[in-house]
């Protein structure tokens, strides 16, 4: 639903390396060729050895044709370490990399985790995705770009149980129930979703309320009656899902966009989340009597997708957290900054500011009943 301002390729490291090397050079007044002091040679080794233990831990991504919608969710699938662990047990020697999403995946993802202080290049990936059809220079929802990169790994990876793991990471398994209220005939539907699609008010809400709304039952009347197939009619029905497994990976979208009248327009209103919580709090009609994972419920957030402007303009950038520090992190394309769980809750919802599109929810060990370490 978004544009995106362009920025200029240029490799920003040229600069840096010159300033590296010419205070690199020893500080010499003569212009004799003497040789080097070996005192001069030790200084030197040393401010070589503390350069390479500064922390570059999150490289950023420059903004190509209007990239900022997919380099928003590269970021979070880095931060998605699962996802990156499985592709790297991955076998692709047969496939044609060019036209390979999982495969461009996979390399984009391995250079972002290499400690380097300039952007990681990933033009190789936005080409991939123009061939299939995710076109360079347009605006794109990122919902819509997640799901559809989703499904080229299940399309495209020769290997199928890593792509069902990959898939496993993010399915979360429910139950429909429509009961019909002329005959009480109850029909169950079993099926899966890879997120947690939240309607929100034009009002404020919170995280847990919306998943609350998720779950309740409504009737469905007038020209949303369901067919029962004991009345062999369209009859008013009573319709709820219920959870049956949760997965290692809870995605959840807000509805921000709303289509009236033929119109989108998006809700600013705030939505506030936990850094934390725990599904099992919830009634237990939330849950399916095959629900058997009670004890296995905690999730901490571990990576927020935000959107700036309106429905048909705007930007898009993320909060993630560093694997092995847990500090909060700020991308936005090239430029990435650490930042705190505080600027995180600033995008609950404001019209001035951007505000939380996407949810990225981790779940916690199970032998972890403490609460994590929320550092940041």
């Amino acid at each position: 639903m978004l544009t995106d301002r362009t920025q200029n390729p240029a490799d920003p490291t040229k600069t840096a390396d010159r300033f590296l090397v010419r205070n690199l050079e020893p500080n010499r007044t003569d212009k004799s060729s003497a040789p080097m002091s070996v005192f001069w040679i030790a200084e030197h080794f040393l401010r070589l050895s503390l350069l390479g233990r500064r922390e570059f831990e999150m490289r950023g991504l420059l903004n190509y044709y209007l990239s900022c919608c997919v380099n928003t969710l590269l970021q979070t699938l880095n931060a998605t370490w699962e996802l990156a662990d499985i592709l790297e047990k991955w076998k692709s020697a047969g496939v044609r990399a060019e036209d390979n999403v999982p495969f461009q995946l996979k390399r984009i993802l391995k250079m972002m985790q290499e400690d380097l202080p300039h952007p990681a290049p990933h033009m190789d990936f936005l080409r991939c995705l123009d061939r299939n059809r995710i076109r360079l220079s347009m605006q794109h929802d990122a919902d819509e770009v997640f799901f559809s990169i989703l499904d080229f790994i299940q399309r495209q990876m020769d290997d199928r149980t890593l792509a069902l793991e990959i898939q496993n990471l993010y399915k979360i398994s429910v139950e429909t129930q429509v009961q019909c209220l002329e005959c009480n005939n109850v029909q169950t539907l079993n099926s899966h979703l890879l997120s947690l699609p939240l309607h929100i008010k034009e009002d404020r809400n919170s995280l847990k309320d919306c998943v609350i709304s998720f779950f309740e039952q409504q009737e469905l009347r007038g020209i949303d009656c369901c067919f029962c197939a004991q009345c062999e009619a369209k009859t008013p029905t009573k319709q709820g899902v219920k959870l049956c497994s949760l997965p290692q990976i809870l995605c959840i979208q807000l509805k921000r966009f709303r289509n009236i009248r033929g119109l989108t327009r998006k809700l600013n209103c705030r939505v506030t989340f936990p850094e934390t919580f725990n599904f099992s709090e919830f009634q237990r009609e939330t849950f399916s009597s095959h629900f058997t994972q009670q004890n296995d419920c905690r999730y901490t957030l571990y990576a927020v997708v935000v959107h700036y402007g309106d429905a048909m303009c705007g930007h898009y950038t993320a909060y993630v957290r560093h694997r092995v520090s847990n500090r909060w992190y700020y991308a936005d394309d090239s430029r990435v900054s650490q930042s705190s769980w505080e600027d995180v809750q600033k995008t609950e919802g404001h019209h001035y500011r951007g505000t939380a599109y996407m949810l990225m929810y981790r779940k916690d060990p199970k032998e972890d009943n403490q609460q994590p370490d929320l550092s940041g």
